[in-house]
């Protein structure tokens, strides 16, 4: 069981561990499992690691991302050049199946759209273009259109949730209907909420993962007067 002050300093300690940030200032107030981050950081991917970081600490519930992205003159492109870049990393990676994705630029908002077959493509498509210099937030709304048509069978979920150490011995049930995934019941983390998912996602044929798994942690008695 942890206070609200024990979650706090646990995230602020992960966030100073990672290389990546540990030179970054960001703000980490918890209250009953909630977390938020707050801060002004020169890069997306910063960003993001924080958010990565912050998910897989246990007790965190919630994630509220308020850190801001600023990138400094050197870096700061213009939306016409990041999309230039975006289009020169999607050429360069065979694994991106570039005809089928449409990418929009707005003060350095990128919004990925389009079909693709597999969930490990839109993953791979948002991953490439997160260090490009200039990109300040990416909205992902490929979505999958499998070529797969075998039925999704329940039981083959299952067994790899069961077989994967972050999940073992937790309450997950999983409930497929067509092409769609839905996942209930409770889990100790927010990083195994969302391994679940990805599980899920990886499974051939799926379409669409409504992931609805609950995050819950008992706090310490404590933890309102922390």
């Amino acid at each position: 069981m942890k206070t609200n002050a024990e979650l706090q300093k646990n995230v602020q300690d992960a966030i100073k561990r990672e290389p990546l940030l540990h030179a970054t200032e960001i703000g980490v107030i918890a209250k009953d499992g909630v977390v938020s981050l707050t801060g002004v950081v020169d890069h997306y991917a910063k960003k993001i690691e924080a958010e990565n970081v912050a998910k897989k600490v246990i007790g965190v519930r919630v994630l509220v991302e308020n850190i801001i992205v600023k990138s400094p003159d050197s870096l700061s492109k213009t939306d016409d050049e990041i999309a230039t870049e975006i289009l020169k990393v999607f050429n360069s990676n065979a694994l991106i199946p570039e005809n089928k994705i449409k990418v929009i630029v707005e003060n350095g908002q990128v919004t990925l759209e389009g079909e693709v077959p597999c969930d490990y493509q839109r993953e791979i498509t948002k991953n490439a273009i997160r260090y490009l210099p200039g990109v300040k937030g990416i909205s992902n709304h490929i979505k999958i259109r499998s070529e797969i048509i075998d039925d999704i069978k329940q039981k083959d979920i299952e067994h790899a949730i069961n077989m994967n150490w972050a999940l073992y011995n937790n309450d997950i049930h999983i409930q497929v209907s067509d092409a769609k995934v839905i996942l209930t019941g409770t889990v100790n983390s927010w990083h195994q909420k969302e391994e679940a998912g990805r599980i899920a996602w990886k499974t051939p044929g799926v379409r669409c993962v409504d992931n609805r798994l609950f995050v819950d942690y008992e706090y310490s008695k404590n933890s309102l007067s922390s």
